[in-house]
């Protein structure tokens, strides 16, 4: 049956997955996955280790195809220039960060993303405009960042990093920015103060829909309405994220039991001790 011609206008969602698919070497990584992520929403992905989260996230910003079947429409298209659509979609990796050259000046780092480079090389056929230099320096302004503009870059602590790829991310106007796993490794200060960022760079409407990509729930700000959690390469649930996030679905997905707790809008989970006692 041939599937239904993406929706048009205001109603057209960002992304649309359809029954996707993929395998590697001989093991099934996403099996007949479905999301559909439409306008005002931002989205966190939570799911175990070995669940298929870099996989689905390599297939939303084009860097894999799915093997195994399916349909991926953005903003009601079904993309064939990789290129192009790499543009369009801001991916922050967790590893990105070590690929940066560790002496250039951050702004130079921010500007770098318009080109899709990994540090800014200047050739003299397209050389950046003074407007991009003006443009990246008011990123690093909306995350609270301007006094690194000429900082080296390997200078940063890890949340300033995080940031800063954020910003470098914004220079091609993406209509969506995906963040996998920005906290890890970080301390709670450094957490914390980046995600206070974070929740002010979403205050502007105008911004990018956001995916954020952890295994933590108390990572999960007010400003992600919607989850989705992702098991086996399966959808264990998708929907908002006050209906889907509870104590039940927390022991799905990660098979161990908790108390989950709601304060100043964020989730915590604490582990229920079930084993013997003394």
């Amino acid at each position: 049956m041939k599937p239904p011609t993406p929706k048009k206008g205001k109603d057209m969602p960002l992304l649309e997955m359809k029954n996707i698919s993929h395998e590697m070497s001989g093991r099934m990584i996403l099996d007949d996955l479905s999301w559909t992520i439409r306008q005002g929403e931002n989205w966190a992905v939570l799911g175990p280790n070995g669940a298929g989260k870099t996989t689905l996230l390599k297939i939303v910003c084009g860097y894999l195809w799915p093997n195994g079947g399916g349909e991926t429409y953005r903003r009601g298209e079904n993309h064939a220039d990789l290129s192009a659509l790499r543009r369009s979609m801001g991916w922050v990796t967790s590893t990105l960060a070590s690929e940066v050259p560790q002496t250039e000046a951050v702004l130079r780092t921010v500007v770098s993303g318009k080109y899709a480079q990994i540090g800014l090389w200047e050739h003299f056929w397209e050389r950046p405009r003074p407007e991009d230099f003006q443009k990246a320096e008011g990123y690093l302004k909306e995350l609270g960042c301007s006094e690194l503009a000429q900082r080296p870059f390997g200078t940063l602590s890890q949340g300033e990093q995080q940031k800063v790829l954020i910003c470098r991310a914004r220079m091609t106007e993406p209509y969506l920015i995906v963040l996998d796993e920005p906290c890890a490794g970080m301390d709670p200060g450094a957490r914390e103060l980046f995600l206070s960022s974070l929740s002010l760079m979403k205050k502007d409407e105008g911004l990018p829909g956001l995916v954020y990509v952890t295994h933590h729930v108390e990572e999960i700000l007010p400003l992600f309405n919607m989850t989705l959690m992702v098991r086996e390469g399966k959808v264990l649930g998708s929907g908002a994220t006050h209906k889907i996030l509870t104590s039940t679905a927390i022991k799905r997905l990660y098979g161990i039991a908790v108390e989950l707790t709601k304060r100043n809008g964020r989730y915590w989970a604490i582990p229920l001790d079930t084993g013997p006692t003394a």
